[in-house]
């Protein structure tokens, strides 16, 4: 392709070209060419002789409409924004060289020209210009409609052009190929008067084609995630095991999952590869699912068909092959038999509660509902409901179950805990790297229990991971799609800590389009006799003894309690009578003086009003400080951050008096 290594004269390839014109019946029936003209400029010329190419011509083709200019702008938007970095940078480097850039699109139409201003003028005499066609059925041999026939980096240098008028011109063309599909869309080329010509001009275009489709190449894979983003954000009735199919905008498949070999072959005449693309449709600008079910192949109308729009406009659609029946009778009877036995594991016939676990099964049912927010005091077993909920909305057996408590964390590892990281992310990651707890409850259920323990800064990355159903590692540009449904649970008032500015609430109305308040067992009336029945039993077959029996007075004042513990402080009362009563018969002096002490004195210990208790407690100040601590601790129901703000010291400080005096928060 060095023009000095084919011996390039002027005046014999001027003279070759009249030659070949003069006698044009005989070069159309046997078209053998001299030895000083390349094969491929002489098949050139045979191509334009023969398709009625005017050899004096001097332009090419030019549409200057401005609304097919438009047209044309918009057709291209992807290859334009793709060139747009490289042209940038070579274009400020030709000024002053004689030289100009130009962008042809699949028909050889000039899209964009940058360069030396001079020549871009010059180049508007042959119309080289934006609108100009330049493909070889419009102005035969050059170096933008070669490179489009022959599909290779090509250059065509002064007398070698087919037409008279563009024969002081020289030029090299470089194709330009689809990413997904290896299809040429467009040619880059060099072009200037004949003085410009260099042997590295092909190097050069060559070398730009391949910058701007790797800029296409970025841009296809962005789309990609974009689209399944959209398509798992819609997509409720998706299960893993179904096949799928996503198209872009020009009807190409761009991802494949889960498709049969038979149903692949049917669709792209092939085996689908990963990253190449098939056409199977245009896609209709209406977006309906009808349109689109129209334009498809017959034999692919009876997938499921969703529309993927992308900003507001249609970019695409998902198709997805059930591989069994969306819900059989079977499933119904699995599902409901799993949500019945998470449902019995939940104990209690009070009102309250039973309105709470119908909501909680109705969420478990719906593929809609997407969250579920539970609140209620500490201990009242908030994660049973998320149990419930995985239990409803389970759809195999191994569908995740992970639980995660946010007052336990710090707050410089929440969001490697909830997000992952990537290898080497900051100091002290791990080498190899970490899935988040979103990532191990994929398919599945994420229960996060004192979601009010959340720190302010993390809950725009939850809040966008829950919109867009994307995650992405710390340290990790690449989302990874998720697909799993979030309890989150508090003890705190939500509503409260907004208006206080603790917490987001863009992030609580989005976890609170359901929420269930469970409700705390001194509400519950005789839930408590049902409850203590059931931890005694269960207690007693686990530990292969006989059940406890307890006297009328022990249950009358079980009941009388007002358990600011909830049904955790009843559960270990009844196993701590299992470990030290002396006999199988519980009375009074059996259990603890807090239970059995004065109704008022217990109203005055659990008042929601109090804040501490008004009497000192006899004894030393350490006794006075240690009461303190318990009363605070009572009255917020071990929230740790509340005792801490209403005892007006800082939590590092309440952890401290907490060890130092043995009190644990679940006392309450």
């Amino acid at each position: 392709m060095v023009l000095s290594n084919i011996d390039y004269d002027e005046r014999a390839t001027m003279r070759a070209w009249e030659d070949f014109l003069a006698d044009e019946p005989k070069c159309a029936r046997d078209p053998i060419k001299p030895s000083h003209v390349r094969s491929l400029i002489h098949d050139s010329w045979y191509r334009s002789a023969t398709g009625g190419i005017n050899a004096q011509g001097h332009e090419a083709p030019l549409n200057s409409d401005r609304d097919e200019i438009e047209f044309l702008t918009r057709a291209n938007a992807e290859l334009l924004a793709a060139a747009r970095r490289s042209f940038a940078s070579i274009g400020q480097l030709l000024e002053g060289t004689g030289a100009m850039l130009v962008l042809a699109d699949s028909d050889g139409v000039l899209i964009d020209a940058i360069g030396d201003k001079k020549t871009l003028h010059n180049g508007m005499d042959i119309h080289l210009a934006i609108g100009g066609k330049w493909n070889e059925d419009a102005v035969g041999t050059n170096g933008i409609g070669t490179a489009l026939w022959t599909g290779e980096p090509t250059f065509v240098h002064a007398a070698e052009h087919f037409c008279a008028g563009i024969k002081s011109w020289t030029c090299a063309g470089a194709p330009i190929r689809d990413p997904l599909d290896g299809k040429i869309i467009g040619v880059v080329d060099l072009s200037g008067y004949s003085p410009i010509f260099r042997p590295h001009n092909t190097a050069l275009v060559a070398a730009t084609a391949r910058q701007i489709e790797k800029a296409l190449a970025e841009q296809q894979a962005e789309q990609r995630t974009r689209l399944l983003e959209a398509f798992i954000s819609s997509a409720s009735s998706y299960r893993r095991k179904d096949g799928l199919v996503i198209l872009d905008h020009r009807g190409r498949a761009i991802f494949r999952n889960n498709v049969p070999d038979g149903e692949a072959t049917e669709m792209t005449d092939g085996r689908m590869e990963a990253g190449r693309g098939r056409w199977l449709m245009n896609l209709p600008s209406s977006g309906s699912e009808a349109d689109i079910a129209r334009a498809l192949p017959a034999h692919l109308r009876s997938c499921h068909i969703t529309p993927l729009k992308l900003d507001g406009d249609l970019r695409g659609a998902a198709l997805v092959f059930p591989s069994a029946p969306a819900v059989s009778s079977v499933t119904h009877r699995e599902a409901d038999k799993h949500l019945q036995d998470a449902a019995a594991m939940i104990v209690g016939e009070s009102e309250a509660l039973l309105a709470a676990v119908d909501v909680a099964c109705r969420v478990a049912r719906s593929n809609s509902v997407a969250s579920l927010l539970v609140e209620g005091e500490t201990g009242v077993g908030k994660e049973l409901f998320a149990r419930l909920v995985h239990a409803g909305s389970r759809r195999t057996a191994n569908d995740p179950f992970i639980a995660m408590n946010c007052g336990a964390i710090t707050k410089e590892l929440f969001g490697s805990e909830l997000f992952g990281h990537v290898g080497g992310a900051f100091t002290g990651a791990s080498r190899d790297g970490k899935p988040g707890v979103f990532e191990l409850a994929n398919g599945g259920v994420l229960s996060l229990d004192e979601i009010g323990e959340m720190p302010l800064e993390i809950q725009p990355f939850l809040l966008r991971v829950l919109e867009e159903r994307v995650v992405n590692r710390i340290g990790d540009s690449r989302g990874r799609p998720v697909d799993v449904r979030l309890v989150a649970s508090t003890n705190r008032d939500l509503k409260q800590e907004v208006a206080a500015g603790r917490f987001r609430s863009d992030l609580y109305y989005r976890i609170g389009a359901v929420s269930i308040t469970v409700p705390p067992l001194r509400e519950r009336g005789e839930d408590v006799l049902l409850l203590v029945e059931h931890f005694n039993r269960r207690i007693a077959a686990a530990s292969g003894e006989e059940p406890l029996e307890f006297s009328h007075e022990a249950l009358a004042a079980l009941l009388a309690y007002r358990w600011p513990g909830n049904v955790r402080e009843l559960k270990n009362l009844v196993g701590r009578l299992h470990v030290l009563a002396r006999g199988r018969d519980i009375g009074l002096h059996d259990l603890p003086a807090e239970i059995t002490a004065p109704a008022s004195g217990q109203s005055a210990k659990s008042s929601d009003t109090a804040v501490i208790s008004p009497e000192v407690p006899e004894g030393t100040l350490a006794e006075a400080e240690r009461q303190a601590l318990k009363n605070a601790l009572a009255v917020e129901n071990g929230n740790l951050s509340r005792v801490a703000q209403r005892l007006g010291i800082s939590r590092p400080t309440l952890y401290r008096k907490l060890e130092q005096y043995g009190i644990r928060r679940e006392f309450v």
